[in-house]
């Protein structure tokens, strides 16, 4: 089974009209992109949007064999038309399966949102799911739920509609998850497909034809990575997005409960807040035993904080206590930390501070957190398949 993309852009497209916005300007060329529009075999086409005809012919395709036209959500704007010789446009009511004539079966899915995601298996078997802009499968059941050799669907937007079909194992290892209704949420280009690449997603330009169950291209989700960051230079921000798409996440808080402490409480509730509500939370700096577990993946936030208290427990702001075995203390606690990242079979992102190019602390103690912070980042990064620096928001991948 054959799928051309003739577009992957919002309803709007991309650039939007009208709009200023640098991902917007920065839409040009393949980064340029139509309103989303699938044909599928020549013969199935999903959504009809402006200008199909001639999406078709530039991706040498034609819709002259087009016998199906259904739509996944209302058109606004201008009516569109319908060029000649095409069936009229329409809409399954969810839970509906249409046969047709060329051997595919559609099935209409249920949307927790407005519109009407598509299953479509082809006469060989192999199967994709299509979801409409700004919505996720309602009703899906674990050991229930088909499973899917292609997924198209708003990523960027709903990542969480990712995450529940990963939950029931719609999606899989080798599902190629693309990313279509594209808008300016995120820049277009290298770094779109960096964000989609950490969820194990991609996008393709315009007019691409894909295979449906050719996994080469499937992006490898990096198992075990580092994400360092300045205070408040998004790094919290890019290690939550990187688990977002995937379910039952074990969100590990090092800082613990700080109480009277009005500011510290509002960062925790904070953090809280732009969490999925489906993550569970559990406050701790005893890493070691998490990551020897079997279990979801772990984002772990921070470490700069695991070190404070390692620091504590080994007395190491004395310098008398460091130096009668307080630093060798520490140098175990952390090549027991590095040692479990090594074997960990869990997903692991972790979050902590650069501190090293900064000011120089006035005090001997700063001086051997800030050198033993850096000690510990670089060891960690050392067993981690993927390191990234965050600065204004902005995330440089650096392996």
């Amino acid at each position: 089974m054959e799928v051309t993309l003739l577009g992957t852009g919002a309803p709007a497209g991309l650039p939007s009209p009208g709009c200023s916005c640098a991902a917007c300007a920065c839409a040009v060329g393949e980064d340029a992109r139509a309103a989303t529009a699938l044909l599928v075999d020549g013969t199935l086409l999903l959504d009809l949007t402006p200008g199909a005809a001639f999406a078709a012919a530039r991706a040498g395709r034609s819709l002259g064999g087009v016998r199906q036209v259904l739509l996944s959500h209302p058109h606004d704007g201008p009516a569109v038309e319908v060029p000649a010789g095409l069936p009229q446009p329409a809409r399954v009511p969810d839970g509906r399966e249409l046969a047709l004539l060329t051997g595919h079966r559609v099935r209409a899915v249920a949307m927790d949102a407005g519109g009407t995601g598509y299953a479509v298996t082809g006469p060989e078997g192999q199967g994709l799911l299509y979801l409409p802009p700004g919505g996720a499968p309602a009703g899906l059941e674990n050991g229930s739920a088909e499973s899917y050799d292609m997924v198209l669907l708003d990523v960027v937007g709903r990542p969480d509609a990712l995450a529940r079909l990963r939950a029931v194992g719609s999606v899989g290892p080798a599902t190629d998850v693309l990313a279509v209704h594209l808008d300016h949420d995120v820049p277009p280009g290298a770094e779109l497909r960096r964000r989609l690449a950490t969820a194990g997603a991609r996008a393709v330009p315009d007019g691409t034809t894909l295979t449906v169950g050719v996994y080469e291209d499937v992006p490898d989700v990096p198992r075990r990575t580092l994400v360092l960051g300045g205070a408040r230079s998004g790094k919290s921000v890019e290690a939550e997005r990187r688990l977002e798409s995937f379910p039952d996440v074990l969100y590990v808080a090092t800082g613990g409960i700080r109480g009277g402490d009005t500011e510290w409480a509002a960062r925790v509730a904070l953090h809280r807040e732009r969490r999925p509500g489906s993550w569970r939370t559990t406050e701790t700096c005893d890493l070691v035993p998490l990551l020897a577990q079997d279990g979801p993946a772990l984002l772990v936030d921070c470490l700069s904080l695991w070190l404070t208290d390692a620091m504590d427990s080994v007395g190491a702001w004395d310098d008398t206590e460091w130096a009668s075995g307080g630093e060798k203390a520490l140098r175990e606690r952390v090549r027991e930390l590095t040692d479990a990242v090594r074997a960990t079979r869990r997903t692991v992102v972790a979050v902590s501070n650069e501190v090293g190019s900064g000011i120089v602390p006035a005090t001997a103690s700063g001086r051997r957190y800030r050198d033993e912070l850096g000690r510990l980042n670089a060891a960690f990064a050392g067993e981690c398949e993927q390191v990234v620096l965050v600065v204004a928001g902005q995330a440089v991948v650096l392996r």
